[in-house]
């Protein structure tokens, strides 16, 4: 009876990875690369720092999709392990979410920060809201999750099961895996603070521009908390050594943290549909970017190939 229950759950969580993984990776990179072309076409974009800083999140988002969710479909969909056979790829992969989630989290709360100094009555706060604040701030925080990310390189290796002879990319320290969890939680704290934070803006809102981004920014913080916060619940339940040594609860969570995976991949890939949802003005903007600015362009080259083309 187990067995066959247990089956049926991984089953299950494999097509779940496949018919729901696939379509979030397709569209996450689509809408990551549409939200970096619409932000660095437009002047007004360039020129803000709010705006700078989704951009960067929009880029390591999409680093984020090839690499994290890429691996996790071919693991769990299809039973490819390309983890198992490289401790290179296992290393680097580990390493490399970390940093993009690490660097997708800072932009976010940047940008929140950033929308609160941009549309304070102070003249004082808001002279730090400008782009090269946000430059530096930016290179600073890509140096601190480069560095951070060490240990990854160092406790993430291949282990063979005894039972099964299978290797499996992991860490092998426990007190690194605690301190992963515990620095997740620390940082969905950090949230739920910047969430009330990026709430306190809306009253003081009065440039179109400011208004876009901040809508754009509360829209986002809201989602990037609600995602999160399922995967770090059952990251802390794979601490419990009742859950992870009986065999069906064991299945149970595999296949919740299936679901929470694919949740918390739609944070990271859902920024365009939700701006192009909440804001008529980057309808505008999108619409303007690639119909007017884009489309012209390609058909001037084409005329232009043709004349010269006997």
């Amino acid at each position: 009876m187990s067995a066959s229950y247990i089956s049926s759950l991984n089953f299950i969580a494999q097509q779940m990875t496949i018919y729901l993984g696939i379509p979030i990776l397709i569209s996450g990179l689509i809408g990551g690369l549409i939200n970096v072309i619409v932000f660095l076409s437009l002047q007004t974009f360039r020129q803000n720092s709010c705006a700078f800083y989704l951009t960067i999140m929009s880029i390591v988002n999409i680093g984020h999709l090839s690499t994290g969710l890429l691996t996790r479909i071919l693991i769990s969909g299809f039973n490819i392990d390309p983890t198992q056979t490289s401790i290179f790829y296992c290393k680097f992969r580990a390493y490399f979410v970390q940093v993009c989630i690490s660097m997708s989290l800072t932009c976010m709360c940047f940008a929140t920060i950033d929308q609160f100094l941009a549309t304070c009555h102070s003249q004082r706060w808001q002279q730090w809201s400008n782009i090269k604040v946000a430059h530096r701030l930016i290179i600073g925080s890509l140096i601190l999750w480069l560095l951070h990310g060490t240990p990854y390189w160092i406790y993430y290796n291949l282990v063979t099961s005894v039972t099964t002879g299978q290797n499996t990319c992991i860490s092998t320290n426990y007190i690194f895996q605690l301190y992963n969890i515990g620095v997740y939680s620390i940082i969905l704290n950090a949230y739920r603070n910047v969430h009330d934070l990026s709430y306190r803006t809306i009253p003081l809102v009065r440039r179109e521009l400011d208004k876009q981004l901040t809508v754009i920014v509360l829209i986002q913080v809201i989602s990037n908390f609600i995602t999160a916060m399922p995967y770090a619940i059952t990251n802390i339940l794979t601490l419990n050594a009742t859950i992870m040594n009986d065999v069906v609860n064991l299945a149970k969570l595999r296949f919740i943290i299936v679901i929470t995976i694919c949740i918390l991949y739609l944070n990271f890939a859902s920024p365009f549909y939700m701006y192009i949802c909440v804001s008529a003005r980057f309808r505008q903007q999108f619409m303007y970017v690639f119909y007017k600015m884009h489309c012209k362009k390609w058909k001037r080259r084409r005329i232009a190939v043709n004349q010269v083309i006997p």
